[in-house]
């Protein structure tokens, strides 16, 4: 028993030091020339994945503040799951529930952490679209229109798709950014930045699937109080044709 502890002493001495070596003595007669192997080897494996998933933040971080964001979250944060393609959720998670107001961090890091994971986790969701019956040629006015799930709606505070080492807005503009981020049949993932009609007819899609497009329409043109209900109509078709053109919207329901 007393080897067993020594034992399990022994690796949780090794975890805290790995994770925080100023802060956390190395375990007992280990030499510091092996301990620094170790030290490296978790600490670049975990900073190289994170700077190759979150490539626009690392460009935004001076090194010394870069190392600094990867250290904290190194040392706080517990991972739920040990599969490294997680790895990028679980340094969201920890932007968005630990690491707080910090001196240097702009006031959007969270939602580009968002931005940059969603790609990701897009190309990892396991939903199919060719498996789903539906007519490709179908009218989208007088059919009822079936959205991707593999097409996501997104809406930030911040335009974090423009985002860059020259452009990093201190307050977020009076209008929301609203982006579309989908999977084509290709696998590759597209985003496509979107206005806020656009963005209410995905959402009525998603809200009120039994709807023809017809409908949903008319709806957005009673929302705006158009004096023209038909133009809002017509425009909106051609909306719809974009959205099927990505695969966005897969065409109709069947009957």
């Amino acid at each position: 028993m007393t080897a067993q502890k020594n034992s399990r002493d022994l690796q949780f001495d090794f975890a805290r030091h790995i994770r925080d070596p100023e802060n956390a003595a190395p375990p007992e007669d280990v030499e510091d020339r092996r301990m620094a192997i170790y030290r490296d080897l978790f600490y670049n494996n975990i900073q190289g994945f994170l700077a190759n998933n979150f490539p626009v933040i690392r460009k935004l971080y001076p090194d010394e503040r870069w190392h600094a964001l990867v250290r904290d979250f190194f040392v706080r944060h517990r991972a739920r799951t040990p599969l490294f393609p997680e790895l990028p959720r679980e340094f969201l998670q920890f932007v968005e529930e630990q690491r707080g107001e910090e001196h240097g961090d702009p006031p959007f890091l969270l939602e580009l952490a968002h931005y940059e994971w969603i790609e990701l986790a897009l190309s990892l969701d396991e939903a199919e679209i060719d498996s789903i019956d539906v007519d490709p040629d179908g009218d989208l006015l007088e059919g009822v229109p079936v959205r991707s799930p593999l097409a996501w709606l997104l809406t930030y505070r911040f335009p974090v798709h423009q985002i860059r080492p020259d452009f990093q807005p201190q307050h977020a503009p009076e209008q929301p950014t609203h982006l579309v981020v989908y999977r084509r049949r290709d696998d590759k993932v597209r985003f496509m930045s979107v206005n806020a009609v656009a963005a209410r007819l995905l959402q009525l899609l998603d809200d009120q699937p039994e709807r023809t497009g017809r409908i949903q329409l008319e709806q957005i043109a009673s929302e705006l109080n158009s004096a023209d209900p038909g133009k809002v109509v017509a425009a909106g078709r051609q909306v719809l044709e974009d959205f099927r053109t990505r695969e966005i919207v897969l065409g109709t329901a069947l009957n």
